[in-house]
């Protein structure tokens, strides 16, 4: 579909060489190795952005992807075959997109993409890195697949009593009401001021 998009030209056409030259193939390349392991599907693991564009565009790849994480989230019927229809391939990513910003992902919004980012090739970089937050996400133990990467930080929750509230509340603070040390002694700032000329 991105063949059939004029050419981008002025500031766009930067913009879009900003964007991809932000590509890491090696990245790429670990996550295709992750997806392909997890989905047991035969990928082009080079990262290279035409291939990585080429396996993911029909959103095959990524349906069977989240049906691995949350088996049963995806109609069986739509993982029968692959979509050759560009609206069905565009509906196949949003599928994907909304079942990876619910429950066991809740992959925020900022870390997903749109499905122009992909279907039309307009920013593959975002595209791994939406993947790359699934495989954290997939570290968790409630989580039936394998992941990788960093692992994410947990809630350090703490619980005060009610005694150790109200100590709190009889420290003052020095931003509360102290003034000690406070003097404008010697302080000169400028040229003074000239009464007579």
């Amino acid at each position: 579909m991105s063949e059939n998009r004029a050419t981008k030209s002025g500031i766009a056409r930067d913009v879009q060489q900003k964007i991809a030259g932000k590509y890491d193939k090696e990245v790429a390349a670990k996550t295709m190795v992750w997806l392909a392991r997890v989905t047991e599907e035969p990928l082009d693991t080079s990262g290279d952005m035409d291939a990585v564009y080429e396996q993911l565009k029909d959103g095959y790849v990524l349906c069977s992807l989240a049906n691995k994480i949350k088996p049963g989230c995806v109609p069986a019927n739509k993982l029968k075959k692959r979509a050759t229809m560009a609206f069905q391939q565009m509906e196949m990513i949003e599928l994907f997109n909304t079942k990876i910003k619910a429950a066991p992902l809740n992959i925020p919004e900022h870390s997903s993409f749109a499905t122009a980012d992909l279907y039309e090739k307009q920013n593959m970089v975002q595209v791994i890195t939406c993947l790359e937050s699934v495989a954290r996400k997939c570290l968790s133990p409630e989580i039936p697949c394998e992941g990788f990467g960093p692992k994410e930080s947990d809630a350090n929750k703490r619980e005060f009593s009610e005694e150790q509230l109200a100590q709190g509340k009889s420290v003052i603070g020095l931003q509360m009401g102290s003034n000690k040390g406070a003097s404008q002694a010697g302080q000169n700032f400028g040229k003074s001021r000239m009464i007579v000329d």
